[in-house]
């Protein structure tokens, strides 16, 4: 009978551990952006981006934007100080992802977050 009892203790300590490894599988990448995201881009807490410099392909590039963080993030690209017209992704809520097109040639650019208050959240964007 004690070795009934054993079982059960091992079956439930696996089921549990089961239970929490699926919970740590919460930070992974949504489903719901296309396959088709060129460039992803994540909003973590702190104010910042997951990454300080991140690379890209020249052309019509998609972006994916996903909120990590409990605030409000939205994402812009700049050249030389001027914002790269007709693009800007939102993020309002942890969990949220925006996908939007930007057109790039090669260069040195800089992401953004432009919400008031979150001017250090910054990272480079080097398009090849």
């Amino acid at each position: 009978m004690g070795m009934i009892r054993f079982t059960k203790i091992s079956l439930t300590a696996v089921a549990a551990t089961l239970a929490l490894s699926a919970c740590s599988s919460s930070t992974a990448t949504p489903e719901t952006l296309p396959a088709t995201v060129g460039l992803e881009v994540h909003a973590v807490s702190g104010l910042k981006f997951d990454k300080a410099a991140y690379e890209a392909t020249a052309g019509d590039i998609e972006v994916g934007y996903v909120n990590m963080d409990s605030i409000r993030h939205t994402l812009v690209v700049v050249q030389d100080g001027t914002k790269v017209a007709n693009f800007e992704l939102k993020v309002n809520a942890k969990g949220s992802t925006d996908v939007g097109s930007v057109s790039l040639a090669a260069g040195n650019y800089v992401l953004m977050c432009t919400v008031p208050g979150h001017q250090n959240m910054k990272a480079d964007l080097t398009v090849k």
